[in-house]
């Protein structure tokens, strides 16, 4: 209820700063005191964020002001309020996009962080990882059988040429994980690899992740390159789709959520993130977002196989983006041919 509250007074107080009026003294009684408040950035959409911030809510009293936006979007905002933060933590992202931020951030290591899963706690605790996200390969079952896609290698045959479902890279965060994971479980050069690869793509590349499951559901392309939770949200509402874990192996990096430098509300900002990574958000992570949760003590959906996963530095990653996008741009100006 406090949530709703806050909700409404910040919408009527935006509409009347707008006016030019002078704020109303109800609306002002209304407001919560600042030791009561907590502003969340975050990238997840509503179905994610709504139970999660509502419940919070519930149990601290504290009231939470989203804003919401896409990662790259929400994180240039906060590098640009640094001086005076308006932000107490970011809610979502992909790693690589946490970590070429990470001075914006303040270290924080949970309660819980003894529990995390080997490989998903970052050095310096920068961020807390929120839910694991394997990368996977999916095909349309009227148009592909199952031994026909086995691995990563397979992106690279000539037979799916201008057939691939793949989102660019330079927009996705997701699709530069992919990117990134594929170019690791491939051998040979990095760089012909990722050329390789782009010129199969025959300059069909997407422009919203989100746009890989349906355009594989449909036809328009025959196999795909998706984050695990959307291919199994997606099969689970009828579309033609079968997954594949690729036989190299495949990446299980987490998304996350970071304490922002200079917080206003801290400490309700470290509730939070204590919140996020507990029990029971991590049971919610399993049975409500189709995701993986990053807690040892929390099991995975049995319906979910074990991934082989692979060692993907974050860090390089991140580094290496500059030349990544610079190359990629440069075989799309080439027309993928």
């Amino acid at each position: 209820m406090k949530g709703r509250v806050w909700a409404l007074f910040c919408c009527l107080a935006v509409l009347l700063s707008a006016c030019g009026s002078s704020p109303d003294p109800v609306m002002e009684a209304l407001a919560p005191a600042e030791e009561e408040r907590l502003v969340v950035y975050t990238s997840h959409k509503e179905e994610v964020y709504g139970p999660i911030v509502k419940e919070f809510e519930e149990r601290t009293g504290i009231w939470v002001e989203v804003v919401t936006g896409g990662t790259n979007e929400l994180l240039e905002r906060i590098s640009g309020e640094r001086q005076e933060p308006r932000c107490d933590v970011m809610f979502g992202g992909g790693v690589e996009s946490l970590q070429m931020y990470e001075d914006c951030f303040e270290p924080y290591t949970g309660s819980g962080a003894a529990l995390l899963k080997p490989g998903l706690r970052p050095e310096g605790d920068r961020w807390t990882p929120f839910s694991s996200l394997p990368v996977v390969l999916i095909y349309n079952t009227r148009l592909v059988s199952s031994e026909e896609v086995t691995s990563w290698a397979d992106l690279l045959d000539s037979r799916w040429r201008g057939r691939i479902a793949f989102a660019d890279p330079a927009v996705s965060g997701s699709s530069y994980t992919a990117a990134i994971t594929m170019l690791l479980c491939l051998s040979g050069d990095l760089w012909e690899n990722l050329a390789a690869f782009e010129e199969n793509l025959d300059g069909r590349i997407l422009e919203d992740s989100g746009d890989v499951v349906t355009a594989v559901d449909t036809g328009s392309c025959s196999i795909g390159v998706t984050l695990e939770e959307t291919a199994l949200k997606r099969q689970s509402q009828g579309a033609n789709i079968a997954i594949v874990y690729p036989e190299e192996g495949t990446s299980t990096l987490p998304d996350g959520t970071a304490l922002v430098l200079g917080a206003r509300h801290g400490d309700n900002a470290k509730a939070f993130l204590e919140f996020v990574q507990g029990a029971d958000v991590q049971a919610l992570v399993v049975s409500d977002f189709a995701r993986r949760s990053v807690r040892s003590d929390v099991a995975d959906r049995d319906s979910l196989p074990a991934v082989k996963g692979i060692d993907y530095d974050a860090h390089w990653a991140s580094g290496i983006k500059e030349e990544f996008l610079s190359r990629w741009e440069a075989g799309r100006g080439e027309g993928g041919a």
